[in-house]
């Protein structure tokens, strides 16, 4: 396995929005083997294949980060299906480095995605996992957590990334 650089704002292939994987081979395993790596050493719970490059719709989430493999999803297509709830809590990005915000977000979904070897896969998440699991979707859909941010806190943001720049 290998750790990976993540691309930091305002770094372009982080407003992509991701293609579908079709493709389930071991270029995929592998690709999924050294994100996992390089979320647990960066460390954070979760991370999307733009954040190291890869335009191709697939996250991966552990908010263990490392401790219990049990605790590990990985979300090839996924799709964020029902939702119920909602709740504002800070959140940052490793692509952000040292800024955090209250974003709101679902308190519950529901998520349709393939596992690494092509397998459908539903979660029902709840609470920090929805969250985790919301904020890598938008990732492949090109949206960063301070775009869901509004007025006073939107300009803070706007100032912390003019810095990144």
């Amino acid at each position: 396995m290998a750790v990976l650089p993540i691309r930091l704002y305002p770094d372009p292939v982080l407003r992509v929005r991701c293609p579908e994987v079709v493709e389930f081979d071991s270029e995929l395993a592998k690709l999924v083997d050294n994100m996992i790596e390089t979320m647990h050493v960066a460390p954070g719970i979760g991370l999307a294949a733009p954040q190291i490059g890869v335009e191709k719709r697939l996250a991966v989430v552990d908010l263990s980060a490392g401790d219990d493999p049990e605790q590990l999803w990985v979300l090839v297509n996924p799709h964020i299906g029902e939702t119920s709830g909602s709740w504002v809590e800070d959140e940052g990005c490793l692509s952000i480095p040292d800024f955090t915000e209250k974003v709101p977000r679902p308190h519950e979904i529901e998520v349709t995605a393939q596992s690494v070897t092509g397998e459908p896969l539903q979660v029902s998440a709840t609470g920090w996992l929805a969250r985790a699991i919301c904020h890598e979707v938008d990732h492949l859909e090109g949206v960063l957590f301070v775009d869901h941010l509004s007025g006073l806190r939107r300009e803070r943001a706007r100032r912390a990334l003019k810095r990144l720049r």
